[in-house]
C-alpha cells in the first residue's frame, strides 16, 4: 500500500508533462504540469520544515479551490503533517475556533477571502504559531507569512537540506493520518474524521472499479475542495490517471464565484463533472428557462422530446430494448434540434456527471440522461473516504445509487445490528480499506460507529436483485407513521423542489402522527413572475389565493390523478402545508455546510407552526397563517 506522496511521485514519473492543474487568475486559464506541481510541492514542504513543522503536526487549510490548495496539502504530507481542511462556508467564529482548537493545529493556510475569519479567533488559539497567506495581502502580525515568501524559504532550505525532506517523506506510513475532516456538527460538537493515506489510496482504486478516466480528461471542480467527494473523486482520482483538474475562477464573494461556474465550464470544456442536487437543480432550471424563453411551440416540442427520450432510455439497464427501439430515429432528430445544443453549453465534451452529497431525484437523472449527459447517482460518506457505490457509463440503473466499489463488503442490518436478507430495508453497514481510522479524540463516538471492523453508516437502504444499492435516507430523518411504518422523506422532497418552479425548499414531517405535513418555502421571484400578467385587474387578496392555489396544484401532481401520481406512497405525501417566508440557509443555521437541511433545528424553530399543521384548519391551504405569509412574500418590498 502506498502513501499519498508515493502515489503522487508515481503519477509525476508517469505523466510528467501532462497538465494537472488549471487556474484562471486573469483573462485565460493557465495550466501547470505534474512535474511543475511537484517542484512547487518540494519547495513548500521544505518551507514548512524550515518553520519547524514536525511529523504528525496538524495544519489547517481554509481556501477556495485553486492550484495552491492541492500544493499546500501535498506539501503537508511530504513534511509528515496532517491536513485539517475547513469549509469556506464556515462563518461563525465558534465553529472555526472549535475545529482549530480540538485538532490542536499549529499552522494555518488561508486565502485572502478567508483570513478575516482566522484573525477573529487567532488570539484564542495559543497553539497556532504561523498563519500562511495564499494571497499577497497586507500582513497584520509577526506570526503571519506570505505563501510566496515561504516558497523562497523552502528553496533556500533545499540547497543544503534536501536529504531532510526526503527522510521526512519516507517516514510517512500508509496507516498515518492524512486528513482530519470535521462533520457539520448540526446536532452536537463536530467530530473529526481521521482518514489515513491508505484510506485514500484504497478508495481511489475502488473508484476506478466503477468509472474509467483517461489522461486527456478534464474536470472543473465546482464543489468545495474540502468536500470529501470532491477531494477523493476529483483531486486524487484524476491525479492517478494523469488527468486534469481546474478550479472555478474566484470572485470577490461566494456569489460572484458561483456566477463564474457556467462561463468556466464553457472555457475548460470538461469531460466529467462532480455535482450535488442543488447544483443539478440550478442547471436544470436554467435549461428549462432558456427553452421557455423561445416560445410556447418550442417549449412543447422540447417537452415531447423529453417524454420520448424517457421512454427510450427506460432505467438505463433496458435502454432501447423491445419496441422502444422504434423511437431511435426521433431521438436522433431531437438530439439535433435540442440536446446537442444544450451539451455545447457545457463545453461540448461532457460525457457524464457523477452526483453525490445527497440523494438525487430520479427526475433529474432522467432529464440529464435524455440530454445525453447522464447524471449518475453515487453514494458515500466521509467516514468511508467517501465512495461506497456509484452508477457509471458501463453499468447504471436510474433511481439507484449504483454498484458497489470493489474490495469492500456491505450488509444491510436491522436496528439490533442483525444482518437482513436481500431486498430488505435496513441500515447500510460496510467493511473495507476505505473505512476511517476513527474520530479524533473521540473514542466513544468511534466505538458506536465502528464495531468489529464494520462501519455503521446511519443510512437506510437495500440491495436489489441486480445488486444495485438503493439509499433511502438517514435513519434520523425518517417519517414514522402512527402504526410504526417508516419512510425516508428525502426523495419526495427532492422531487417536489425539482419539478416545481415555485417551490424552492420543502421539508416533510411525520413522527407517529395520523398524517404527514410539510414546510414549504416558495420561490418569491417565480411566484411574482407567474402572477405578473394578472396583476393589473386582480385584487391583491385574489393574487394571494392564486399563488397558494398554484403551489397546491404542483403538490397535487403527486396524488393518484397527477402527473407523478405513481412515484410515492400516498400516505407520505403532505395533507397540510405551512408556507414559510424564510429560506433554510447556513446563516440561520437551518442548513449545514453540505447544503442539507437541519431537520431538528427547523422543527424547533417552527414548533408552533408544526402544532398548527395538525389542526383541522391547517388542511385548508387558504388558512389565515398561509395567507399572511404569502401576502408578505408578494407585497413586502423590504
Amino acid at each position: 500500500m502506498q502513501t499519498l506522496p508515493e502515489f503522487f511521485e508515481y503519477c509525476v514519473e508517469t505523466f510528467s508533462e501532462n497538465i494537472y492543474l488549471w487556474e484562471k487568475t486573469g483573462e485565460y486559464y493557465k495550466g501547470i504540469t505534474y512535474r511543475q506541481t511537484r517542484d512547487k510541492v518540494y519547495q513548500l514542504a521544505a518551507g514548512l520544515i524550515s518553520l519547524g513543522v514536525r511529523k504528525g503536526d496538524r495544519i489547517a487549510l481554509i481556501s477556495e479551490g485553486r492550484n495552491d490548495w492541492v500544493i499546500s496539502e501535498l506539501a503537508m504530507f511530504y513534511a509528515g503533517a496532517v491536513n485539517v481542511p475547513l469549509s469556506v462556508k464556515l462563518s461563525e467564529p465558534v465553529e472555526i475556533r472549535f475545529r482549530l482548537s480540538h485538532s490542536a493545529v499549529r499552522f494555518i493556510f488561508t486565502s485572502g477571502n478567508q483570513v478575516k475569519k482566522i484573525r477573529l479567533v487567532k488570539n484564542e488559539l495559543p497553539l497556532v504559531e504561523k498563519i500562511i497567506l495564499l494571497d499577497n495581502v497586507p500582513l497584520e502580525t509577526d506570526n503571519e507569512i506570505l505563501f510566496n515568501d515561504l516558497l523562497v524559504n523552502g528553496q533556500n532550505f533545499l540547497k543544503s537540506g534536501k536529504e531532510t525532506l526526503i527522510q521526512r517523506q519516507q517516514s510517512v506510513l500508509p496507516g498515518d493520518i492524512a486528513n482530519i475532516c470535521y462533520t457539520s456538527g448540526t446536532t452536537a460538537d463536530p467530530k473529526g474524521i481521521m482518514l489515513t493515506h491508505a484510506n485514500y489510496i484504497t478508495n481511489v482504486n475502488q473508484g476506478y472499479s466503477l468509472f474509467d478516466l483517461d489522461k486527456n480528461d478534464r474536470t472543473l471542480l465546482v464543489l468545495p475542495w474540502d468536500h470529501a467527494f470532491a477531494h477523493t473523486a476529483g483531486i486524487y482520482c484524476f491525479m492517478g490517471k494523469g488527468a486534469s483538474v481546474a478550479s472555478v475562477q474566484n470572485g470577490k464573494s461566494a456569489l460572484e464565484t458561483i456566477r463564474n461556474i457556467q462561463q468556466n465550464i464553457r472555457e475548460i470544456k470538461p469531460h466529467i463533472l462532480l455535482s450535488v442536487p442543488a447544483l443539478a437543480s440550478n442547471f436544470k432550471k436554467n435549461i428549462e428557462k432558456s427553452i421557455q424563453e423561445k416560445g410556447r411551440f418550442i417549449n412543447r416540442l422540447f417537452k415531447h422530446a423529453l417524454r420520448i427520450s424517457y421512454r427510450y432510455n427506460g432505467n438505463g439497464l433496458n435502454t432501447g430494448k423491445g419496441l422502444t427501439i422504434l423511437y431511435k430515429p426521433l431521438i436522433c432528430l431531437y438530439d439535433m434540434l435540442f440536446f446537442r445544443k444544450i451539451r455545447e453549453g457545457f463545453g461540448g465534451n461532457l460525457k457524464f456527471f457523477i452526483g453525490g452529497g445527497a440523494l438525487l431525484d430520479i427526475e433529474f437523472q432522467r432529464f440529464f440522461y435524455a440530454l445525453g449527459i447522464p447524471m449518475f447517482q453515487g453514494y458515500g460518506l466521509t467516514e468511508a473516504s467517501p465512495v461506497i457505490s456509484s452508477n457509471g457509463i458501463n453499468k447504471h440503473k436510474l433511481g439507484s445509487s449504483g454498484a458497489l466499489v470493489a474490495e469492500m463488503d456491505l450488509k444491510i442490518c436491522d436496528e439490533a445490528g442483525k444482518e437482513l436478507p436481500g431486498g430488505k430495508h435496513g441500515e447500510i453497514v460496510i467493511r473495507g480499506g476505505n473505512v476511517m481510522k476513527g474520530y479524533w479524540e473521540n473514542p466513544e463516538a468511534t466505538a458506536k460507529t465502528i464495531r468489529d471492523g464494520w462501519l455503521y453508516t446511519g443510512d437506510l437502504g437495500y440491495l436489489d436483485t441486480d445488486n444495485f444499492l438503493y439509499v433511502l435516507g438517514r435513519f434520523k430523518s425518517l417519517l414514522i407513521g402512527h402504526d410504526g411504518e417508516k419512510y425516508s422523506p428525502e426523495g419526495i422532497e427532492e422531487a417536489i423542489t425539482g419539478s416545481s418552479r415555485l417551490i424552492d425548499q420543502c421539508m416533510l414531517y411525520n413522527n407517529q402522527n395520523p398524517y404527514t405535513v410539510a414546510f414549504v418555502v416558495p420561490n418569491k421571484e417565480s411566484l411574482k413572475n407567474h402572477l405578473r400578467n394578472k396583476e393589473s385587474n386582480t385584487a391583491p387578496q385574489d393574487l394571494i389565493c392564486m399563488a397558494l392555489a398554484t403551489i397546491e396544484k404542483d403538490l397535487l401532481e403527486y396524488r393518484p390523478d397527477g402527473k407523478f401520481g405513481d412515484l410515492f406512497p400516498q400516505r407520505w405525501l403532505p395533507s397540510a402545508i405551512a408556507i414559510l417566508g424564510e429560506h433554510f440557509s447556513e446563516e440561520n443555521r437551518l442548513m449545514n455546510s453540505t447544503a442539507k437541511i437541519v431537520r431538528g433545528k427547523i422543527i424547533e424553530r417552527y414548533k408552533e407552526d408544526l402544532d398548527f399543521l395538525y389542526s383541522s384548519e391547517a388542511k385548508y391551504i387558504y388558512n389565515k397563517r398561509n395567507l399572511e405569509v404569502m401576502e408578505q412574500l408578494l407585497f413586502d418590498n423590504k
